[in-house]
Order: structure tokens, then C-alpha cells, then sequence
């Protein structure tokens, strides 16, 4: 379990193909868990008060508030690194040129 460690501290590039995919899980686990969170607030005043219609406003609410948060954090935004902000590591291929 060490060698892993050893390599990302020793300046190894790391695999960037995941990126995408991490941002798409967050932008639907906050949109999911604003849907549930606000649908039971909105379900528990349905039952304190009678009625029948805020549990959908809640899920509406969870919804934009998901969305938002999403936005905030900045997931909706492409990210690419470009060549000239990360040079290629000669030395660490092991060529010998500096």
C-alpha cells in the first residue's frame, strides 16, 4: 500500500481521465440529495399542515438548490490543463537530457 504513496510524492504524472466523470457523480448527488432532503421537509409540513401540494414544491426546491450548489463549486465549467502549464517531466522518464 506504500508504493502507491511513494509514487505520487516522487512527481509521477497522474491519470486526468476521470475528471469528468467525478464532476458528473457531484452535480447528481447534489441535485439527487436536494430532491430528497427538500421533498421530506416538504413532506413533513404536508402532514402538519394538510395539505398536499408542498412536497412538490420542496422537490422543485431541491432541484434548483442541487443545481446551484453544482454551479457554485464550479462543476458545470470545462477544466483542461493546457501544455503550457504543465510541461512535460523529462527527468523523470529517465532519458538523461536536462
Amino acid at each position: 500500500m506504500a508504493e502507491p504513496k511513494k509514487d505520487r510524492e516522487a512527481g509521477q504524472p497522474q491519470p486526468e481521465g476521470d475528471g469528468g466523470y467525478n464532476a458528473g457523480m457531484a452535480v447528481f448527488s447534489y441535485i439527487i440529495g436536494g430532491i430528497i432532503v427538500w421533498s421530506l421537509i416538504g413532506w413533513g409540513l404536508d402532514t402538519l399542515l394538510k395539505t398536499r401540494w408542498i412536497v412538490l414544491v420542496g422537490a422543485l426546491l431541491g432541484i434548483v438548490g442541487g443545481l446551484y450548489l453544482a454551479g457554485k463549486h464550479g462543476l458545470f465549467t470545462q477544466q483542461r490543463r493546457s501544455a503550457k502549464s504543465n510541461p512535460p517531466d523529462n527527468e523523470a522518464e529517465g532519458d538523461g537530457k536536462p
